[in-house]
């Protein structure tokens, strides 16, 4: 098969030479996860900070979505970059320097006074995060055996579950004993340790010349980006009149339609949108950004529910969140035996089916339900998240040659990131319908509508992994050479 303009595409088993052991791939797995792993500790601990902010800040809880969101679209706005910067300067170098870019951020969101300040600040650690995110999956990639994929992605992500697992319990017990800016301070050592680990673990990648920037598509693709995630942000919540909010949709829709094509007429875009013509690349894509859509609300719902609605103190509601990543951390070596044995496509269908229900499944929280059968339900439904991940993040490199990764990662991440902006700007805007527009108390009875829509939006990606082929993903699931 061949992808218009030259993207080839392959189904053979690619190598990564003969002096790549399987120890080796895995030891730069773990290092470039450990230097993640401080990402996702910052933000499972911010989520669970939520509500000690908007007392600090004298903001409404619902406003401080602004404090992830502001994150979530610097890293989608720069990311578009991602793949030629790694190309160009290496990706270990690229690496560093986006971490060293993340810990001063940190440290400046720890001196915030406002919450203006702390959007500003998180802005900067996102322009760190754009890079380390696709980076980081650049280097597993390319660093590991194709018929090793699964296994080093399931080692890639295993020691960033660490981070969620800590934030909220971690973040309780700071806001117990000390003020909320040290969830951003324990960033420092945590992020010195990730990169001593890549500077010694993570080897020097050979790039193919990326050619000249695509400085073009990247302006277009920015304001795309930019509008679009505002529109989202700014929906029915009466933040922006509606004329303006009409305005930003159209030129976000304009935006959109000018990069389409000019990405479908330049060799080399800096969204290579020509790769969705790969059915793997395409079902991980769309399938796992409604997922991310559903999900992404459920960082910045379940604080709220818990700490608000129920009552629960930060420690209390810290300890009860971390269900959810001790769920997807036992999946972990778990996902690549189920991979192999029924395959990909059933993979995503069945865990995507148990992923929304067990997404909705909050909405029924109230006082009286017993905390065993709340912690039961965060534990099952990490498992499932983790399973429906490990599996749409690795299918999509399947039938990708080795020279589309950097463009294919770069793309990812940009889907995955707006995906979850979305998400958590349509979580807040059930959570005002359901307030009715007005200032109303969050009782547990106004997140019914909420944790209902993004399990029911998560649902939506359950048809499109249906149109997989059976034996999709074959040959870096390990069921091809099982069976031969």
């Amino acid at each position: 098969m061949r992808i218009e303009k030259g993207v080839s595409v392959s189904t053979a088993t690619a190598s990564t030479g003969p002096g790549r052991s399987t120890r080796g791939s895995r030891l730069a797995s773990i290092a470039v996860a450990s230097a993640l792993f401080m990402e996702f500790l910052d933000s499972t601990a911010l989520s669970t900070a939520l509500p000690t902010l908007s007392v600090a800040f004298g903001t409404d809880p619902v406003h401080l979505k602004l404090a992830l969101t502001s994150y979530i679209l610097a890293l989608a706005v720069l990311a578009p970059a991602s793949g030629w910067i790694a190309d160009r300067y290496g990706p270990r170098r690229v690496f560093m320097v986006a971490m060293g870019v993340f810990l001063t951020a940190s440290v400046l969101c720890g001196f915030s006074r406002s919450l203006g300040q702390l959007v500003l600040f998180r802005t900067l650690q996102g322009l760190g995060g754009a890079l380390m995110t696709p980076v980081g999956r650049l280097i597993i990639v390319n660093s590991a055996p194709r018929e090793r994929l699964v296994s080093a992605m399931s080692w890639f992500t295993m020691p960033a579950l660490v981070g969620p697992l800590l934030g909220p319990p971690l973040a309780g017990f700071i806001l117990g004993v000390a003020d909320w800016p040290w969830i951003f301070f324990i960033n420092v050592p945590v992020g010195l340790l990730g990169m001593w680990a890549v500077a010694r673990f993570v080897p020097v990648l050979k790039q193919p010349d990326p050619g000249p920037f695509d400085k073009k598509g990247f302006a277009l693709a920015v304001v795309a980006i930019t509008t679009l995630m505002g529109a989202a942000e700014t929906a029915g919540i009466g933040l922006v009149p509606w004329p303006a909010q009409l305005g930003i949709a159209l030129v976000a829709l304009g935006a959109l339609a000018a990069y389409v094509r000019h990405a479908l007429r330049t060799p080399r875009p800096v969204l290579n949108l020509r790769l969705l013509q790969v059915p793997t690349f395409r079902a991980s894509m769309l399938g796992g950004a409604l997922v991310r859509m559903g999900l992404g609300a459920t960082p910045f719902l379940l604080p709220l529910l818990f700490q608000v609605g129920l009552g629960w103190g930060p420690l209390e509601a810290g300890l009860v969140t971390i269900g959810t990543s001790m769920g997807a951390f036992a999946c972990k070596p778990v996902a690549p035996v189920l991979i192999r044995r029924v395959g990909f496509r059933k993979t995503l269908i069945i865990s995507n089916l148990l992923t929304a229900a067990l997404t909705a499944v909050p909405a029924f929280f109230r006082m009286s339900t017993p905390i065993p059968f709340i912690i039961g339900t965060l534990i099952c439904s990490g498992f499932m998240r983790s399973l429906q991940f490990t599996a749409t993040n690795t299918v999509a490199y399947a039938d990708l040659p080795k020279e589309a990764v950097s463009s294919a990662s770069t793309l990812a991440v940009v889907t995955q990131q707006m995906a979850l902006s979305v998400g958590i700007s349509f979580g807040g805007l059930m959570l005002h319908v359901a307030r009715g527009g007005g200032d109303v108390r969050l009782t547990p009875d106004r997140f019914l509508l909420p944790f209902l829509a993004i399990g029911l939006v998560s649902s939506l990606a359950g048809p499109l992994f249906r149109r997989l082929p059976p034996d999709a993903g074959a040959q870096i699931g390990g069921r091809a050479t099982a069976r031969g």
